[in-house]
């Protein structure tokens, strides 16, 4: 028998497949990493890419700095710290200095839970204000070119220098996450939200494109018009650890960071398989479904038409979206939501029921989870608990074709897996 343990939660799930399977463990390609981080992050702030620097500021600068919430990972160190650290030493003040956490339309996060993101002496030191898409007041900055209003937390946007700081990943419809996209999107009003995130049935709106990515564009455009001065983005190896930093002006960030993100954590697989046993990478990618699907996407892409995907995620959160919830109860099968969307409706929340039907059409789904089995059958989904997760691989070999081809994501979130020769 093969064993193979995957993240879930903050623990992981261990099982084993029949010796006569052809198995492959798909992970994004090594990577050197850097000798001294502390040294790497100082080095970046040092010297910007692009012409902006701390130095075009006035040094009595109000400062926001947009920084993603608990559903994303926490980098190892945290380069918050190291970013605080220089503008303080740049002559910045401390208590002119504002930390927004971007929730976009994640539920807004308390006060108890900022230690889940911020060291006790940043909490502690200075301020932090968490945004509320419906109830932060707002600034209106017109339109994008694709007709999206921007509306942007009017007291980020009224800041004198305006940071992001972010990990750059592949993202399952925005091409890749990061930059300003956590202001464009996690600082900004849900119509804004709504809009962008409706353009999710485009062309080209996958993991991976960049440049010709509509929902992608938008986000940078909504970026520069709000104002964004400075990007610091990472790039995280599957222990959260940095592997790579970047510092400057937007584009510049994403325009060197992109290819670095395609090299590491881009992979092609010659044809597609029977099964797909995948997870988003544990805590906290598996937080809720709502995270989680995200996973699901990457897993899907290399799977067999009528062939199985098994998502192991803990979400103890349970979907992270009432609206989600309410919406996909009420529809009568995948197939309803699909031409629901295709007939011009769109919601943020409902979305997940879009991008889940999509693969459901295709392929069948099992989740491997936390929440009550009866939840996630009225999801439309198939349930499983991670207790009985070796049942359900036995009989579920008994299900697949002699000699199956097994894919393992054990990172599914972050690994851009394609089949060879399909046009994106």
């Amino acid at each position: 028998m093969k064993t193979f343990s995957l993240p879930y939660g903050n623990a992981s799930l261990t099982f084993t497949l029949p010796e006569s399977c052809q198995v492959e463990e798909i992970l994004p390609h090594p990577y050197t990493m850097p000798v001294n981080v502390d040294q790497t992050l100082q080095a970046a702030l040092k010297d910007p890419l692009g012409s902006t620097a701390f130095s075009h500021f006035p040094k009595d600068a109000s400062v926001g700095i947009a920084i993603n919430d608990k559903t994303r990972p926490i980098p190892k160190p945290n380069p918050l710290r190291h970013l605080l650290q220089t503008l303080e030493k740049e002559g910045f003040a401390r208590e002119k200095i504002t930390l927004f956490i971007s929730s976009g339309t994640h539920t807004a996060m308390p006060e108890v839970e900022y230690s889940r993101l911020l060291a006790e002496d940043i909490v502690a030191n200075y301020k932090i204000v968490v945004h509320d898409c419906d109830r932060s007041p707002m600034v209106d900055l017109g339109k994008t070119a694709y007709q999206t209003p921007i509306l942007i937390n009017q007291a980020y946007f009224e800041s004198d220098l305006k940071i992001a700081v972010g990990n750059i990943e592949p993202h399952h419809f925005m091409g890749f996450s990061g930059g300003v996209k956590t202001v464009a999107i996690g600082l900004a009003g849900r119509e804004t939200i709504n809009t962008n995130h409706a353009m999710l049935i485009r062309d080209h709106t996958l993991s991976g494109v960049y440049h010709i990515n509509p929902m992608r564009q938008d986000v940078e455009e909504i970026g520069r018009k709000a104002g964004v001065h400075l990007v610091l983005g990472t790039v995280l190896n599957e222990e959260k650890e940095i592997m790579r930093v970047f510092f400057g002006d937007p584009i510049s960030v994403m325009l060197a960071a992109v290819p670095v993100v395609r090299e590491v954590f881009g992979r092609t697989v010659p044809q597609p398989y029977d099964l797909v046993i995948a997870s988003p990478g544990g805590a906290p990618k598996d937080i809720n479904l709502y995270q989680s699907q995200k996973g699901l996407t990457h897993a899907a892409r290399i799977t067999k038409d009528d062939g199985w995907v098994v998502l192991l995620a803990a979400c103890p959160e349970g979907s992270g979206s009432q609206s989600y919830e309410d919406y996909i109860t009420n529809v009568d099968s995948h197939k309803s939501v699909l031409n629901e969307f295709k007939s011009g409706f769109f919601k943020v929340g409902p979305h997940k029921a879009f991008q889940i039907a999509r693969e459901a059409i295709r392929v069948r789904i099992i989740l491997v989870s936390e929440i009550a089995p009866q939840n996630v059958k009225q999801w439309k989904i198939t349930p499983s608990q991670p207790e009985k997760l070796q049942d359900l691989l036995d009989w579920l070999f008994i299900q697949l074709p002699p000699n199956p081809r097994i894919a393992i994501l054990p990172g599914a979130t972050r690994t851009m897996a394609e089949v060879q020769n399909t046009n994106d």
